[in-house]
């Protein structure tokens, strides 16, 4: 994912807040801020969202979210614009958001799902479980190496 240059405390800030379903990573972080206007003759902020998928339960705490930092930040005039096009993709995750879900437990997206690796022994001796985990954008897979369950972060 590419963060514009200008507006930086505004990424910033939205950088401080936490995705409700993986607190390990931010909204930013997550890829699903996708651009940051103001409009100094409205006195505006225009945040553009991508949603994980349009069906996403935390879509609406996300918007809530963003508005409680930016109103608590002295941005009284802000605008959410949810853009479905293109699409949210895990190809947006940077590989240091992928190494924090790896430490966090959540095995991170492969290329077309194909080899799913424990996060606890490394293996890649895994099986699925069941095609959703704690989330609807995860699966619950099983190392058959260390015997743990984990989450997988599904490709979209």
């Amino acid at each position: 994912m590419v963060i514009q240059k200008e507006f930086g405390h505004l990424w910033e800030l939205l950088s401080q807040i936490p995705d409700p379903e993986i607190p390990v990573i931010n909204l930013v972080e997550l890829g699903v801020i996708r651009k940051i206007e103001e409009k100094p003759d409205q006195d505006k902020v225009v945040i553009t969202i991508t949603p994980t998928y349009t069906g996403c339960p935390a879509k609406k705490l996300f918007n809530d979210l963003i508005l409680e930092k930016l109103y608590e930040n002295g941005y009284k005039n802000v605008e959410l614009v949810s853009q479905l096009h293109p699409v949210w993709t895990t190809d947006w995750l940077t590989e240091e958001t992928k190494a924090k879900l790896l430490k966090e437990g959540i095995s991170p997206p492969t290329a077309e799902n194909k080899i799913i690796q424990c996060p606890h022994c490394k293996s890649t001796d895994t099986r699925m479980i069941s095609a959703f985990g704690s989330t609807p954008c995860q699966a619950l897979y099983s190392c058959n190496k260390c015997l743990e369950p984990f989450n997988y972060f599904k490709c979209h």
